[in-house]
């Protein structure tokens, strides 16, 4: 059993007053919430903003005279974490760290826990002592270390041997109750893959059978990681049960379906978008996962630096005109167009938007579901949202001519439109209207500002290393013309904590164009030349490119990272123009 030393019978409300961390008042009302809640008292000080966590755990360590550990930058083992059971881990909130020769160090969120130390210790067979630690960072670690995977693996196999005893017969019990060891292993199968799903982060599933295998993938940070199972025959009943949730056609095989359903996994809600496709070896599916857990991102969360803010929050308050966010598929351009609508939905202002599909729901808004299958397109809901009297539009993407005339035309008469473009960067965005045949009168007048964004991933903050660019890597450096005397360039070489990617979490990089007179008159011309030489002279405009890299500078992505998402810097080494031209002109 463990010993508890006379020194852990301490009271941490006493021993805060009269560090003079908090008041006698903090630690009543404290005490009274602890009491209404039941829990620590800890838990409750730092959750009332009494005090930081990282103040309590410190004094908390050295109170107890155990050692205080940082699990973002501790190299954790997996298969020792896994000693002990998931269940018993969760439930104590406790992290096995490493194995010494006098026992276990345990990581955990309260460590005057006796009962939790005694019980690991009788699981455990061995002594513990005890760390703290902070308790998000070790759920953190407990959901990177218990990983679904075999589970999925092994479920798999239960899935492949009941078919082969069954023929066809499938259970089709509803998936979200409570599954039990008697009901169906494809119900249990999935439930395994959207759990890890949801704790890798990860925005998308792919699930895509081959000839002799069968490939569940995940898009985490925007890469995409797989398991290959051999349990083949599988793909059917999944593809089966995922039809039924989205309500489509089981029998429908040839053409490809559009579905979504709701689920709830853990604390998160997720809707779910599914896209299925006839493929050579049967059907792929792939779902889009949105977690509505945190609602809509206000403008100031959604990753955009400072000044840019200041200047899309002036942009988005005009009484009319256009505003264009682009990038590609994932960057996060929804994300941004919600977080503005959320600021300037008011009780005074109409909003319409027109989607597909819907991705979030906001209070006061007026959202319509685009449906080409019974006509309900882009153009047709366009004209009749401009009957019902709205004083701000945004339009989930201008794909086409007939839409783009309406969005500016719209903008042009007293409405703000918001709508999203595929284009790379903002400048080639204005052209882009052009290109699909929009008049450059139309565009001059109506376009006031175009946003352009990417997400990069981030240099994982527990393996990340100093990094020395190589050879390719200077010639990007001195492509952009960054000068940076303290550049801290970095790379991670993985660890368990970024499933040895390097990287871990993504941070958006962006370039705002505000539209000026010359740039307008260029647009009126046609003159392709001049609206591009007006556009990178303005002296408010900052390449994507020099954006990513200026983070990479900074230690925040690495340059391998920014060499893999810049469509800018990859063009610019093709036709041998590079950013120190434009930077030099810009300063001129």
């Amino acid at each position: 059993m463990a010993t508890v030393p006379e020194k852990k019978r301490i009271r941490i409300g006493d021993v805060l007053i009269a560090q003079k961390l908090i008041t006698e008042d903090q630690l009543n009302e404290a005490l009274a919430e602890q009491k209404r809640t039941g829990r620590k008292l800890g838990q409750t000080l730092v959750g009332l903003n009494f005090i930081e966590e990282d103040v309590l755990l410190p004094l908390l360590s050295e109170q107890l005279g155990i050692p205080y550990i940082d699990l973002e930058h501790f190299h954790f083992d997996r298969a020792l974490v896994q000693k002990l059971p998931e269940v018993s881990a969760r439930r104590f909130r406790v992290v096995v760290l490493r194995e010494d020769s006098d026992g276990f160090l345990l990581g955990m969120a309260d460590p005057t826990d006796i009962f939790c130390l005694d019980e690991v210790t009788r699981i455990l067979k061995n002594p513990v002592k005890p760390a703290t630690v902070r308790q998000s960072e070790l759920l953190d670690i407990l959901d990177i270390a218990y990983s679904r995977e075999e589970d999925i693996a092994s479920l798999a196999v239960e899935l492949e041997d009941e078919l082969t005893e069954s023929g066809v017969t499938i259970d089709l019990s509803s998936f979200g109750a409570n599954v039990t060891g008697n009901e169906a292993p494809v119900v249990k199968l999935l439930q395994k893959i959207f759990e890890d799903a949801i704790n890798n982060k990860a925005s998308d599933i792919h699930i895509e059978p081959d000839e002799t295998v069968l490939r569940i993938r995940q898009r985490i940070d925007g890469v995409l990681t797989e398991q290959v199972m051999n349990e083949k025959r599988i793909a059917s009943a999944l593809m089966v049960r995922l039809k039924l949730m989205c309500d489509l056609d089981i029998s429908e095989k040839r053409l490809p379906q559009d579905g979504r359903f709701n689920l709830k996994i853990k604390e998160s809600n997720i809707d779910v978008r599914l896209s299925t496709m006839p493929v050579q070896f049967g059907e792929s599916v792939v779902m889009r996962l949105l977690d509505h857990t945190e609602g809509v991102l206000s403008l100031d969360k959604v990753g955009m630096p400072p000044d840019l803010v200041t200047r899309f929050r002036q942009a988005i308050h005009r009484p009319h005109g256009l505003i264009l966010v682009t990038g590609p598929t994932g960057s996060g351009k929804t994300t941004t167009l919600y977080g503005a609508l959320s600021e300037i939905n008011k009780p005074e202002t109409k909003i319409i938007t027109v989607e597909d599909p819907v991705e979030y729901r906001l209070p006061r808004v007026n959202q319509v579901q685009v449906n080409e299958k019974i006509g309900l397109d882009f153009p047709t809901v366009l004209r009749a949202t401009l009957r019902q009297d709205p004083d701000i539009l945004l339009i989930g993407e201008i794909r086409d001519r007939e839409s783009a005339e309406i969005a500016l035309r719209a903008a042009m008469t007293g409405h703000l439109v918001l709508s999203t473009l595929h284009t790379n960067d903002a400048v080639t965005s204005a052209l882009r209207l052009i290109d699909i045949g929009v008049d450059g009168h139309l565009i001059a007048t109506a376009l006031k500002c175009v946003v352009a964004q990417r997400l990069v991933r981030r240099v994982c903050e527990s393996c990340g290393a100093p990094h020395e660019p190589d050879v390719s890597e200077q010639q990007l450096i001195a492509l952009i013309n960054l000068k940076s005397e303290s550049a801290d360039y970095r790379m991670g070489p993985g660890c368990p904590h970024c499933n040895n990617t390097g990287h871990r979490g993504r941070i958006g990089v962006f370039e705002m164009l505000d539209v000026n007179r010359y740039m307008a008159e260029a647009l009126r011309d046609n003159d392709v030349n001049a609206f591009t030489r007006s556009a990178v002279e303005n002296p408010g405009f900052r390449p994507i490119s020099q954006s990513a890299l200026e983070y990479a500078a900074e230690g925040i992505t690495s340059l391998s990272e920014v060499m893999r998402v810049s469509a800018l810097i990859e063009d610019e080494a093709i036709h041998g123009e590079g950013m120190s031209t434009i930077n030099a002109d810009s300063r001129e």
